[in-house]
């Protein structure tokens, strides 16, 4: 048995627990290693019923092998396999007996696509590659439904199994707007409604100054978001004056560099455009698809872009603020990586609002499946009072330009991406039980890391911060 994929589960302790129990012993404790088990298990239980199947109709021998080899029915194997996970996943494999499949979580969390003809099934995560590869129109591919296989025997014959009943639909929002290819026939119009929506909030931000105003974007993701800001604009009838004003170096990627390595790169990978505007005449307004970190903008972007001498720096968001880690597969799993979260805590701390944090940390200890009680940390501040404090702890030392931030809305990303509606990232709502128990223990393992904690009467004294 192969498998490869796409996917991250959140509840591998009781998957190897399970396992344990079955006789099984993983050596290696992870994703990858213990499905690999618990699919081999199930995969031996299937080739079990098979035997006992031909010896019932008198088989012996070779004619046992080659009945098991011609039966196997992977369907079974599947959903006696999936039903154990909580997660995001397209998990794809293969048998040595030649049998193929594709499954996805039930929530439609990872997304998958296929095509297939009489000659060739092939499947993958984004549409696009399907298209430039076999010469497809969108029209031509099919997307794998939440909590369905894709299942192709030795024979050739392909069919669909439904494995698991699916489950209200959290196909994730952010693959759409970072991670995904933008040349995506819906995806690309995707990104220009998030750019496009942003208009009356810059127009604020700018104090309704256009004239003097550049308008720009990050590479390499948020160019098309930028062309829907733009378009935006001309829609309200403004000639907004565009650049070029940053460059990227490809081959260094930020965002999926280790974290001892980021800072370093962020200080290298970006360049400007001198002279592409007036110095202390011109706003710039500047796009990314996303803020999640700050570390770029703290170490590279904020520093550059004030050579230029901006009047002031409007930095857009095409998404909402990130607030939440994700556990479906993108490596964003702490808290204190998010430059919204240690913004919010900033001013906890600075308001004295102590009670906030025992009563949150207490309540992720006692119930830590029942919701997400970290989302109670933000409720007392708005996205400006967040913003600003963003700015605070972003902003270099001896910047000259002042700057605003603008992001996208909860309201903004469901309107422009109605059928993805997985935003966890953003709203803290989970789909699944296990990704409620991870943010709720995120904020007890962050506490337990930053504060010297007593504990008297039920109540966390947390006056003493290290």
């Amino acid at each position: 048995l192969c498998l490869c994929g796409n996917f991250n589960m959140t509840n591998i302790d009781e998957v190897f627990s399970f396992l344990t129990a079955q006789g099984q012993s993983p050596r290696i404790y992870g994703d990858s290693y213990i499905t690999l088990e618990l699919m081999g298990h199930r995969l031996d239980r299937e080739v079990e019923r098979l035997y006992e199947e031909a010896k019932r109709k008198g088989m012996e021998g070779l004619d046992i092998t080659r009945y098991i080899d011609e039966n196997v029915e992977m369907a079974n194997v599947l959903k006696t396999t999936m039903e154990h996970y909580d997660g995001g996943y397209v998990m794809c494999g293969l048998t040595g007996s030649g049998e193929m499949f594709s499954v996805r979580d039930p929530w439609g969390i990872r997304p998958a696509f296929y095509y297939r003809d009489d000659e060739i099934v092939a499947l993958a995560s984004e549409r696009p590659v399907l298209q430039t590869t076999f010469d497809l129109s969108a029209e031509d591919i099919c997307e794998l439904k939440p909590g369905e296989a894709l299942i192709v025997r030795k024979n050739g014959e392909s069919c669909l199994e439904q494995i698991m009943p699916a489950k209200k639909l959290s196909a994730c929002s952010f693959e759409r707007i970072y991670f995904s290819r933008g040349s995506d026939r819906d995806i690309y119009q995707e990104r220009k409604r998030l750019g496009e929506q942003l208009t009356p909030a810059i127009l604020k931000a700018i104090d309704g100054d256009v004239e003097n105003t550049v308008f720009s974007y990050i590479p390499n993701t948020a160019e098309v978001a930028y062309y829907g800001m733009t378009d935006g604009f001309r829609q309200e009838g403004y000639n907004v004056r565009t650049e070029k004003v940053v460059w990227k170096d490809i081959k260094m990627r930020t965002f999926i560099a280790d974290n001892s390595e980021r800072n370093d790169l962020a200080a290298h990978v970006y360049d400007i455009s001198y002279g592409s505007l007036q110095p202390h005449v011109d706003n710039l307004v500047i796009i990314d698809d996303s803020i999640v970190r700050g570390t770029t903008l703290r170490e590279s972007i904020f520093k550059i872009l004030d050579r230029l001498h901006p009047k002031k720096i409007v930095m857009v968001s095409s998404s909402p603020q990130i607030r939440y880690p994700d556990y479906y597969g993108i490596d964003m799993a702490r808290l204190e990586e998010f430059c919204a979260f240690r913004a919010t805590m900033a001013l906890i701390e600075e308001r004295g609002m102590w009670q906030l944090i025992n009563d949150t940390y207490l309540a992720c200890k006692r119930e830590p499946n029942s919701e997400n009680h970290v989302r109670a940390l933000y409720a007392p501040f708005t996205v400006e009072e967040i913003n600003r404090k963003i700015v605070e702890m972003l902003r270099p030392k001896d910047m000259q330009a002042p700057i605003e931030l603008v992001f996208q809305s909860i309201e903004g990303l469901h309107k422009a991406c109605p059928n993805h509606p997985g935003d966890w990232y953003f709203t803290g709502h989970y789909p699944t039980p296990g990704g409620t128990r991870l943010v709720n223990q995120a904020f007890i393992n962050y506490i337990d890391k930053t504060y010297t904690l007593k504990e008297k009467d039920g109540l966390l004294l947390t006056n003493c911060k290290l």
